[in-house]
């Protein structure tokens, strides 16, 4: 793959000969940002508003810049207006803070589903900036080309959007349907110490557009012996609580089913507003207590049975699985046939490391080919604490919302 670096300019005829290009961003550290595609005509300005594309605005007219995920956009340059002459992606922050908080991230463009260049950057290189243009499409002598940007901008967006000759406005939300109670209150009718993730939740929700859509939720978790620091500091129990507002959204019970595994695994209670705040302790006597067998990864054996589980009675409701694992993955042969052939079921699988280095075959997961349709994600922390709570929703939620576009179309989802 070619490397970019900063203010590199190139024929997009060298990247790729095809006219549909997805441009992926992935923008590590502890900043909220919003991502946005401003498609600018001869004299740069936005000269039609309705060629700013973002998570309140995630299509073109036309359909040649979509918003597919909170971080890819897909283009079809063949269908770009001539009265367009530049598409610039930017990203500014959404809250608190200056670009040179941003870790190591990079942007990635080629054909779909196969990147051709990338280009690293991280905060070193900004200073006090709250925004940046980080590249554009631009036509020179009717052929496209690209900028790789990284052009810090002291505001956020709405200064952006004044910037390129836009105006501001507020866009009011999808009302809600009749006898809907927002997350906010769900959640702090029966617990209250989760309204601030619920109002994090809830955003992120927005952006993905995913606040009508209902699901069931599972979380796995590893119980090997190397998974003991993390379950004794309290960081799987963190896990139960972030993921709990995303099921009380999506589930109409508002419950979470739960697995843990070692080489056996075991089917724990479901976790509620009720139970959660001490779930990991109490749980099966604790989790200490749970019966794992030996306390060794054998990860395909709660694969099948979560198969197992939703495959009966589920119908085509879609399913949302968190599966939380330090690594150390044991006969990733079988966990490749659970996976591609689960691919046919209405399951997505959001694949976590936490806290470990070997991941193996679940970081390669999300590039299988000979799928019905991608169903899993995979991204990896070193401690739970190094994204906020915001950047972790978005994350999250992430390949979901692609996920099930295509798998409704399908018809693995209703």
């Amino acid at each position: 793959m070619l490397e970019l670096i900063r203010g590199q300019r190139l024929p997009l005829s060298s990247i790729t000969h095809s006219s549909s290009v997805e441009v992926a961003f992935d923008i590590q550290g502890s900043l909220a940002l919003d991502l946005a595609c401003f498609g600018l005509d001869a004299q740069g300005k936005l000269s039609d508003d309705r060629y700013m594309v973002f998570f309140n605005q995630p299509e073109s007219p036309c359909q040649s810049v979509r918003l597919l995920t909170p971080t890819t956009f897909g283009l079809s340059l063949a269908e770009v207006p001539a009265g367009i002459d530049r598409l610039v992606f930017t990203a500014a922050i959404d809250g608190q803070g200056t670009l040179r908080q941003l870790g190591a991230s990079r942007f990635r463009i080629g054909d779909v589903g196969l990147p051709k260049v990338a280009c690293a950057f991280a905060g070193e290189i900004f200073a006090e900036e709250r925004a940046v243009m980080l590249v554009e499409f631009y036509r020179k002598d009717g052929a496209w080309r690209l900028n790789a940007v990284l052009q810090g901008f002291n505001e956020g967006l709405d200064a952006l959007v004044h910037h390129f000759g836009g105006e501001v406005a507020e866009v009011p939300p999808a009302p809600a349907p009749a006898g809907h109670v927002s997350l906010e209150k769900k959640v702090a009718a029966a617990a209250p110490q989760l309204v601030s993730l619920a109002k994090k939740a809830q955003v992120s929700l927005e952006k993905a557009r995913l606040t009508g859509v209902r699901a069931r939720v599972g979380l796995i978790l590893d119980g090997s012996g190397s998974m003991h620091n993390q379950y004794k500091r309290g960081r799987v129990q963190e896990v139960v609580n972030r993921l709990l507002p995303l099921a009380v959204h999506f589930d109409n019970d508002g419950q979470l089913d739960c697995w843990a595994f070692g080489d056996l695994p075991q089917q724990l209670g479901s976790i509620t507003l009720q139970n959660f705040h001490d779930f990991i302790d109490t749980d099966h006597g604790g989790w200490r207590k749970w019966e794992l067998g030996s306390r060794i990864n054998t990860e395909y054996r709660v694969i099948e049975q979560a198969i197992e589980f939703y495959r009966r009675g589920n119908g085509a409701t879609p399913v949302y699985i968190l599966f939380v694992s330090d690594g150390g993955i044991y006969d990733s042969r079988r966990i490749v046939k659970l996976i591609s052939e689960a691919a046919t079921l209405p399951i997505f699988w959001q694949f976590v490391g936490l806290a470990g280095r070997n991941y193996g075959i679940l970081e390669k997961l999300d590039d299988m080919n000979g799928r019905a349709v991608d169903n899993c994600n995979f991204f990896a922390l070193d401690d739970l604490h190094d994204l906020s709570e915001e950047i972790l929703y978005d994350r999250l939620m992430e390949e979901f919302p692609g996920w099930l576009k295509a798998a409704r179309a399908k018809g693995i989802v209703a």
